[in-house]
């Protein structure tokens, strides 16, 4: 209080990483709110700085320290800030940030997301000592969390937690723990009350979405999609992410048959190579992806194909990557998100004999994305003049009359704002110019 006037609180909140972490944001936000903050852009502004961490590649921690030591200058000029990290770089680090940063207040986990207002509540009233809470747990996270969504059109809803994986390159399993899977009337709730609030898009999130259910045994992930997208509201159902080996002809189904569930599938593939693959643990090989792909390629012509790709994992070779670029070649990807290995500590593929050396990784990365680059173009050439339906999502970043959004296949479209479209229209848009990342066309 100051001169009689109550002050807002005010946090800023740093998001890595995946989906799930933006999601997590949401939550943790929700509970900020409600004990009186408001969101800021500006850590100087802030009374409390949150970064919601990410360790899945060095990158991402990376930035986190240099963020840790930015915030170390403001804590020195407001000592009364309070300053914590969640997520999964916390999960994986605990107490050693603190003893690292001494200036970090709370450290949680990744599956104590829930319990952020608690623990702020608790610094706030005694504005000292440092509170660490990583224990993994099974049990089921908390329904009535409040949420506070970032944008107005698109909405996460996390479906599941966990995986049981263990890709030997892989981190996550670590540090978010066993699947666990959410009951499916407490989804389909959450994505009711987001169609209530005006939201068109939702897409569904889990490590691997496509063992949704295993555990619960109430629905499986094929007959989630379809209680979705039975919503009334919604105009579009995504989700992410999945595993090749657990995609079932239910789940090709569901998306052949619903209405609002978008003809897109991401297939990480990770590599081209059998060899590779087995090291990778990622069970299946070229042969059982190929069968796959022809499965959805017949039951969902239009639909589009992305996937996930690794370069320069431990012991991979010119013919593997050879083997890889020939992968790329035949099953002829929409787009690939690509990326070098990272060793990640904790994981078994950090330990292998014949690390590749990082300017062999970078220079196979750029071959690859050569590759990619070309065959993405030519999927998107093949869109030239066709007629395609878009989620209208409003003005692009560099022009306010040159609108943005997607197709239900997840392709970018730009376009001359015509004046009568609004934010969360679904609008046609006939293609006059392809590009590798975008398209271009004109408002009918």
């Amino acid at each position: 209080m100051v001169n009689g006037i109550l002050q807002k609180k005010r946090a800023f909140i740093g998001i890595y990483g995946c989906q799930m972490n933006i999601s997590d944001a949401e939550r943790m936000e929700g509970q900020l709110a409600a004990l009186g903050y408001e969101r800021t852009e500006d850590m100087a502004d802030a009374d409390l700085i949150l970064l919601n961490t990410c360790c899945v590649r060095k990158t991402a921690e990376d930035k986190v320290y240099g963020k840790i030591g930015e915030v170390k200058h403001i804590k020195r000029a407001k000592p009364t800030l309070i300053f914590g990290l969640t997520g999964c770089m916390a999960q994986k680090e605990g107490d050693a940030l603190i003893r690292r940063a001494p200036h970090i207040d709370f450290v949680l986990g990744t599956n104590k997301v829930h319990e952020l207002k608690a623990t702020v509540q608790e610094l706030e009233s005694k504005r000292r000592g440092h509170i660490v809470d990583v224990i993994l747990s099974d049990a089921p996270l908390p329904e009535n969390v409040p949420i506070e969504r970032a944008g107005r059109l698109s909405a996460w809803v996390p479906i599941m937690y966990g995986c049981n994986n263990f890709c030997t390159y892989c981190i996550v399993p670590y540090v978010r723990g066993r699947e666990h899977s959410r009951q499916p009337e407490d989804i389909v709730r959450e994505v009711e009350e987001a169609a209530a609030q005006g939201f068109k898009e939702i897409t569904l999130l889990g490590q691997n979405v496509n063992s949704y259910g295993k555990d619960h045994k109430r629905a499986d992930f094929a007959e989630l999609l379809l209680m979705v997208d039975a919503v009334k509201g919604i105009e579009r159902v995504r989700y992410m992410t999945s595993h090749p080996k657990d995609l079932s002809l239910a789940v090709i189904s569901a998306v052949q048959q619903g209405r609002h569930i978008c003809p897109h599938f991401h297939l990480p593939v990770q590599h081209g190579s059998d060899r590779i693959l087995k090291a990778m643990n990622r069970v299946y090989r070229k042969d059982a992806y190929r069968a796959l792909v022809a499965q959805i390629r017949e039951s969902v012509p239009t639909a589009s194909l992305t996937t996930d790709l690794i370069v320069g994992f431990p012991g991979e070779t010119e013919d593997d990557f050879a083997e890889l670029l020939d992968f790329l070649r035949e099953i002829r990807y929409d787009a690939a998100y690509t990326f070098l290995y990272s060793k990640r500590s904790g994981t078994p593929a950090a330990t292998m004999t014949e690390q590749v050396e990082d300017a062999v990784k970078k220079e196979r990365l750029h071959r690859l994305m050569d590759v990619q680059n070309e065959i993405s173009f030519e999927k998107n050439a093949a869109l030239l003049g066709t007629l395609q339906e878009v989620l209208a999502e409003g003005p692009s970043r560099t022009d306010e009359d040159v609108w943005t959004g997607r197709t239900g296949t997840n392709k970018i479209v730009l376009w001359q704002k015509k004046g009568h479209e609004t934010e969360g229209d679904l609008v046609h848009v006939r293609i006059t110019q392809p590009q590798t990342w975008v398209l271009k066309g004109e408002l009918q």
